[in-house]
């Protein structure tokens, strides 16, 4: 991409869905984000049109462009759906308008795996999981109920490592993390406990399952 998108392909781009990246636009709009690499059309019917990474990338970058201020967790854009990673100071949104919208977006996700996996399989993560790992971790976590640490509530947290494909998962204690660990298995993640050297405190470390 030589040029930034137009006013009206930001539009479209902007409009997607935030989890799967589906697009709503015209044959002609939907078309010039495909040329220029913002996007692909799926080859299975419907053939709906999805934002590549590189239109990830240019969604993600509007959204975080105004100021944010510093925060001991990452802040959602208004209006773009984040799952709850766990360690902020506010107190999470448990309210039945978060579980129909935390509901709707593991649905999407869903739907985002049999589009996307080879073999449409929807019991493994797909590629946005890889490349989004820690609100894909977290999703499927809040997604089961699992209360985030929030506002001095006690809860799951979820964190990137240096590891490639992994991420940190902590817990109040082990029960929680057992259920955390078991609410990652059955989404298709490999799950693994480990014990910090310095202090002790259990964790996992969780990778999204390819087979």
């Amino acid at each position: 991409m030589t040029r930034p998108p137009t006013a009206a392909q930001r539009r479209v781009i902007d409009a997607a869905d935030p989890v799967t990246g589906r697009l709503k636009g015209t044959e002609s709009q939907l078309d010039a984000l495909v040329r220029r690499g913002l996007a692909f059309r799926h080859p299975r019917p419907p053939h709906d049109h999805f934002l590549t990474p590189a239109g990830h990338r240019v969604r993600e970058t509007a959204a975080a462009a105004p100021e944010q201020p510093p925060a001991t967790g990452p802040t959602p854009a208004p209006g773009v759906f984040t799952a709850h990673v766990g360690g902020t100071e506010e107190p999470a949104d448990a309210g039945p308008a978060r579980v129909r919208e935390v509901h709707s977006a593991w649905q999407g996700l869903l739907e985002l795996r049999r589009m996307t996996n080879p073999d449409g399989a929807t019991d493994r993560p797909c590629g946005w999981e890889r490349g989004h790992l820690v609100p894909a971790a977290a999703l499927a976590l809040e997604a089961a109920g699992h209360p985030p640490e929030a506002g001095g509530a006690p809860g799951y947290r979820v964190r990137a490592t240096p590891q490639p494909e992994a991420v940190a998962v902590h817990a109040p204690d082990a029960e929680a993390l057992r259920a955390c660990a078991s609410t990652l298995e059955q989404a298709g993640w490999q799950v693994g406990e480990y014990t910090q050297p310095r202090t002790g405190t259990r964790y996992l470390l969780a990778s999204p399952r390819r087979v």
